[in-house]
């Protein structure tokens, strides 16, 4: 760990509880909403966030989906039943040079694919963690049943998931390829990054955060750990920032955003326990940050268009996603 590695609090049931009460949104945007903090983000942050395309390039943020993904059985984090995409053709090229199929009067190829909807570069909806026995906006969390979310379900954000994307670059901004597991961001960093990078973040963003760990994996040329394993990541402080300054969404380049191991032994993804039930966060992991991160530094531009929205899977508590920076 490095000198200047923050020093983070631990934390008990008793720190959740009072966090839980401190920053919850429930209520915010009224009874019935579904898609939470995405209500910062209004119709003239989009176009405004339009106006950021110059140079008309594309930086796609996404890891392919495909057996050689982060959740494979040597993640050691197939227990809740998270496995890489698989892949399977329904017809193909020797299908259609047998004439087998000619009856159709069509020759061509299809395909499927079978895979947990958190395979990948994805987004965790609001019904995906619940906080005791409650979900976003004091929902009851029977309201996910074996049928799907009846409430707060990830097609409620089809029309969202777009606006002006900021980059805060922690591991370039360290000098650093890569921040070491357990390193925690801390809101003074997030200000630190806000100042160097030359952006502030502000009402109705879409914020990524990028740690490096993504390519130290690739460079490494697997993935032991990842899932579930030690990493970098927000430290339980960040909540607060993240809330006073009402970004739109977050988004990392880690399994599960924040720092690992947990500020607690208490509970698992203590982060996660408020950021989505209690204040309505939706939250990117996964996100392959390392082009744009190149392309940021050498335009000194760190704000940009980003349009990821999920797929509109009726029900869902998550969905794989395609995010796009566009410069």
């Amino acid at each position: 760990m490095p000198e200047d590695a923050p020093a983070l609090p631990r934390l008990s049931l008793e720190d959740l509880r009072a966090a839980a009460e401190r920053l919850k949104n429930w209520g915010k945007w009224g009874a019935d909403d579904e898609i939470g903090t995405l209500n910062y983000t209004s119709a003239e942050d989009i176009a405004a966030a339009a106006r950021l395309v110059r140079k008309g390039r594309v930086f796609s943020l996404a890891l392919p989906f495909d057996d050689k993904g982060p959740q494979g059985a040597q993640t050691g984090y197939g227990a809740i039943g998270r496995f890489n995409p698989i892949h399977v053709m329904l017809r193909d090229g020797s299908d259609a040079y047998s004439g087998a199929l000619d009856y159709r009067k069509i020759r061509g190829a299809d395909d499927i694919v079978i895979m947990p909807l958190q395979a990948g570069t994805q987004w965790d909806g609001l019904g995906h963690i619940f906080f005791g026995e409650n979900m976003w906006n004091g929902r009851d969390c029977r309201t996910v049943s074996s049928f799907g979310a009846q409430k707060c379900g990830i097609e409620q954000t089809k029309a969202k998931m777009v606006g002006r994307g900021v980059l805060l670059d922690i591991a370039r901004m360290l000098g650093m390829e890569t921040l070491p597991d357990a390193f925690g961001i801390t809101n003074e960093l997030l200000d630190r990054a806000e100042r160097h990078f030359g952006v502030s973040v502000k009402r109705g963003d879409f914020l990524l955060v990028r740690t490096g760990q993504i390519e130290a994996k690739l460079a490494a040329g697997n993935w032991d750990g990842y899932a579930g394993g030690d990493a970098p990541g927000l430290a339980f402080e960040t909540l607060d920032w993240l809330r006073e300054k009402e970004v739109a969404a977050i988004a990392t380049d880690t399994w599960g955003v924040e720092v690992r191991p947990n500020q607690t032994i208490d509970a698992a993804q203590p982060w996660h326990w408020i950021a989505i039930p209690m204040m309505g966060l939706s939250v990117g992991e996964i996100f392959h940050l390392a082009e744009l991160s190149n392309d940021c530094a050498e335009d000194r531009r760190y704000e940009f268009l980003f349009v990821a929205p999920a797929l509109p899977i009726t029900g869902a508590v998550g969905s794989p996603v395609n995010p796009l920076a566009i410069k």
